[in-house]
């Protein structure tokens, strides 16, 4: 006897959404109040459970966005902001949860990220890192990633590259709208 079909098979469970493809915006930064600006920006959209990840050649301003990063994530202009190059990584305490500063640059290998408690800092906080590259299978789909460059025009002029990933995606359209020459245009 032949098996017996259902009349009204189930429909196959849906599978994960397909991820957006990524946004991105080039942002000219004339001089360092413009690259704080941005931080102060960037600070104002990210939320925890979600990285901030810095890119670009020693002295391109990496430490200079993240300073300017955590102080607007604390509330405090004048908070001390050092750079945790020895101790990889530094947690600072928002109103909107915890930023993790971390400074990836001496990790020897990405199997050493769960010893620093990265499961939590993922789950928890902001993951604002310098040296993304030694995350390795660490690297959350909730980002933004910001190439850093200097440009010729000026000492501490930047050029910054921005591409949104998951969550970030809509964040990063709204705010490379409101910005023109390192100017963040209020409407």
């Amino acid at each position: 006897m032949p098996a017996r079909m259902p009349s009204d098979p189930k429909p196959p469970e849906p599978g994960p959404p397909e991820p957006r493809p990524p946004e991105r915006a080039v942002l000219e930064l004339p001089d360092l109040a413009a690259t704080e600006r941005l931080a102060a920006a960037v600070a104002g959209l990210a939320r925890p459970g979600e990285a901030v990840l810095l890119t670009g050649p020693l002295g391109a301003g990496k430490s200079a966005f993240a300073r300017a990063f955590v102080r607007a994530w604390v509330g405090d202009p004048a908070a001390e902001v050092p750079s945790p190059t020895f101790t990889l990584v530094q947690p600072y305490d928002g109103q909107r949860g915890p930023v993790w500063h971390c400074d990836l640059y001496r990790l020897g290998d990405p199997d050493e990220l769960p010893e620093l408690g990265i499961e939590q800092g993922l789950a928890e906080a902001v993951l604002l890192v310098e040296w993304p590259d030694r995350l390795g299978p660490w690297i959350p789909v909730d980002r933004l990633e910001l190439a850093l460059e200097m440009c010729q025009q000026a000492p501490d002029a930047r050029r910054a590259t921005l591409v949104g990933f998951g969550t970030w995606t809509d964040r990063l359209r709204s705010l490379a709208a409101g910005w023109t020459n390192g100017v963040e245009e209020r409407t």
